[in-house]
């Protein structure tokens, strides 16, 4: 298997959303990756239902949701309807996290939880065998263009050896100053899913960064 691509909607050009749709819709991408913020649980505020039901509307990829928001339990069955693959809820703002995994769950959604960068994998313990993907936030949430936490590398292989105990098949994802940097370090320390922002719009070709991302240094994956 492979490691995926995600790239970022909240950086592409929202004057020409459906430019960069295509754009990732005819690329190496694997899904894009949908950032929710309430401007409470991180402070700032991005987009919700009709923008994303717009990105649906073009989108021949998966969408990747991840809810940066207080009380995400009462909206998972809207972001389904609007046509989430992926949802990702906060450890830190579900102070019941196993309802709403299941709720994830009901909606036909696979689930995923995120970690804020001070947040230990071992947090996941008694619940990681029922998710299907874990991100890493390797920046602090809230804002795109920040610089990459070292300690993300050591966190990631940490819950590598967390998941091959009791969910090999895990998806690891990691989100914040990803690119050609440190994409390959990211994948020998067990990471297989990748949000890029910054790293690909703002490249002169996003296509060819997507390309050259996806297909980076394959001899060192190991999944």
């Amino acid at each position: 298997m492979r490691h995926l691509i995600a790239p970022s909607i909240l950086a592409a050009d929202f004057a020409n959303l459906q430019h960069d749709i295509e754009m990732i819709n005819s690329s190496e991408a694997d899904w894009f990756h949908v950032d929710v913020m309430d401007g409470v649980f991180v402070p700032n505020i991005s987009f919700g239902f009709p923008v994303m039901e717009a990105v649906k509307k073009h989108a021949t990829k998966p969408l990747d949701v991840h809810l940066m928001i207080v009380n995400p339990d009462q909206y998972i069955e809207r972001f389904a309807q609007a046509g989430a693959a992926i949802i990702t809820v906060h450890y830190e703002a579900c102070p019941h996290l196993h309802r709403t995994i299941q709720l994830i769950h009901q909606s036909g959604c696979k689930a995923g939880v995120a970690l804020n960068p001070h947040t230990p994998v071992s947090v996941l313990k008694d619940i990681l065998a029922d998710l299907d993907l874990v991100l890493i936030m390797s920046v602090n949430p809230g804002f795109g263009g920040q610089k990459f936490i070292p300690r993300t590398l050591a966190k990631v292989d940490e819950l590598k050896a967390m998941a091959m105990k009791v969910k090999p098949e895990l998806s690891i994802e990691v989100d914040g100053g990803v690119g050609m940097q440190n994409i390959d370090l990211l994948i020998d320390a067990g990471a297989n899913v990748f949000v890029a922002g910054n790293a690909v719009f703002a490249a002169a070709s996003p296509a060819e960064m997507i390309s050259d991302m996806k297909n980076v240094d394959k001899g060192s994956i190991r999944l």
